[in-house]
């Protein structure tokens, strides 16, 4: 009938009852088996997964009997709730058997995992040994040092000082029997050479390997430290020790000059007015000095000019190699250039000379002798570069002096020369001036200056 149908129209649909206790319970036990299949094992989440499905489709049925009215709609309710929990429960006991098998191993994955992590700290640990192992060349004196800089600080000054002091002496001791000082430098530069070979050879300074342009452009200061090393040997034969290192003191006038002239560098007006104190110191201590002759001042004089052009030509190579290793090529080439010296200036006389010392001291004395005093030059030279790479350029400068004192005081108690009290403030004032132009150079780089010529 009409109005039958329009009145079953306008009644409201029948509304959705709220969940019963067993389909709470139902999807309390799916949720807890879901979890606990998603943190036990794969398996778990597969039992999930295939009861899932079956789930939602008896519950797509008991939707599709939500047009039932009355008792149906409870019973199918009822029924579709009763099955997903039945079958929940199924994959939640499946889930449980692989929880309790995976807790069966539970003990030996955990102690396997703690042990990976152990040995991942432990080789963590190695690793970081190993590493700073690698950082200090393998070296546990490095490692100390590197703990306490100070200490490496002190200890390279120190080893700078005794070497220095031990290689003037021994060489001024050679030079009382046998003076041939163009032979003596070589022999300086060749035990130099097997010690660098040696350093190379066991790894302990890398070796850098020079090309082409590099080996054209050491050529000169090379040559320049040949020429410079053999003639301040030959003022070392000639006049006191201490009155060489008081000329040697100008060599910053003539580096000053050379870089000027060669370079256009300018420095700031403090950094020349310290070169007065040591001109003149340098003027008062020859005026009065005992054991001066004109050959010893004049190849001191020449050694700082050689010295100097050496230090200005020797900055480009900076760039290209490291400065210990620049050292140690300098001084193989500089050997090839110091061979043909000792033949034109020593050569008629060298056999009568080494005949002599050898019967005077021992042919196992005299090269004996010859050998700890090369090991001495080399040394001291490389150590000098390794402090001069730990501290500021004007600690350097403040050391440089205090190793001009300790070996002008040293020789003169070793040798017993005896200086005009004129000399002693002569030598003091110039390297007094010397560590003022080393100081004030640092304070005053930032107003360096390079004039285009």
């Amino acid at each position: 009938h009409p109005q039958a149908a329009r009145a079953r129209a306008a009644r409201p649909p029948p509304s959705r009852q709220p969940p019963s206790r067993i389909e709470m319970q139902a999807s309390m036990v799916h949720a807890r088996t879901g979890a606990v299949a998603g943190v036990t094992s794969t398996t778990g989440e597969t039992a999930a997964r295939r009861t899932a499905p079956q789930c939602a489709r008896i519950a797509g049925k008991s939707k599709s009997a939500s047009s039932v009215p009355g008792r149906k709609l409870g019973a199918h309710r009822a029924a579709a709730s009763v099955s997903c929990a039945a079958r929940s429960a199924c994959a939640a006991k499946s889930s449980m058997r692989i929880e309790s098998f995976a807790a069966g191993a539970a003990f030996p994955a955990a102690a396997a995992k703690g042990s990976l992590r152990a040995s991942r700290g432990r080789r963590g640990a190695v690793t970081c040994k190993a590493t700073a192992a690698a950082d200090t060349g393998g070296n546990p004196l490095t490692a100390i040092f590197a703990k306490n800089p100070a200490l490496e600080t002190v200890v390279y000054f120190a080893l700078w000082y005794y070497l220095n002091i031990q290689f003037n002496i021994i060489n001024k001791q050679i030079y009382n029997y046998f003076p041939f000082p163009w032979f003596v430098s070589a022999v300086h530069l060749a035990v130099g050479l097997l010690i660098m070979t040696f350093f190379w050879t066991t790894r302990l300074v890398k070796y850098e390997k020079p090309d082409k342009e590099f080996l054209k452009a050491v050529t000169l200061p090379a040559f320049l430290h040949a020429f410079g090393h053999c003639l301040t040997n030959v003022s070392f034969a000639t006049v006191a020790v201490s009155f060489t290192h008081t000329v040697k003191t100008l060599e910053p006038v003539f580096t000053s000059i050379g870089s000027y002239l060669l370079t256009g560098t300018v420095y700031a007006w403090p950094v020349y007015a310290a070169l007065l104190p040591i001109m003149g110191g340098v003027a008062i201590a020859s005026a009065t000095e005992l054991s001066f002759t004109w050959l010893g001042f004049s190849t001191a004089m020449a050694s700082n000019v050689a010295f100097s052009a050496r230090a200005i030509f020797s900055k480009k190579l900076m760039a290209k190699m490291s400065p210990l290793n620049l050292y140690n090529f300098l001084t193989i080439v500089s050997l090839l250039f110091c061979i043909p010296f000792v033949f034109i200036f020593e050569g008629s006389t060298l056999a009568a000379g080494i005949a002599k010392a050898v019967e005077l001291k021992g042919q196992k004395e005299f090269i004996f002798v010859l050998l700890k005093v090369g090991a001495f030059y080399h040394l001291y030279n490389q150590v000098a570069y390794q402090a001069l790479g730990k501290v500021e350029p004007v600690t350097h400068a403040v050391g440089n002096v205090g190793k001009r004192i300790f070996v002008i005081g040293f020789t003169i108690l070793a040798f017993g020369n005896k200086i005009s009290m004129q000399t002693a403030i002569g030598s003091g004032i110039a390297v007094i001036g010397a560590g003022m132009y080393g100081f004030l150079k640092a304070k005053y780089s930032d107003q360096t200056k390079t004039i285009a010529r």
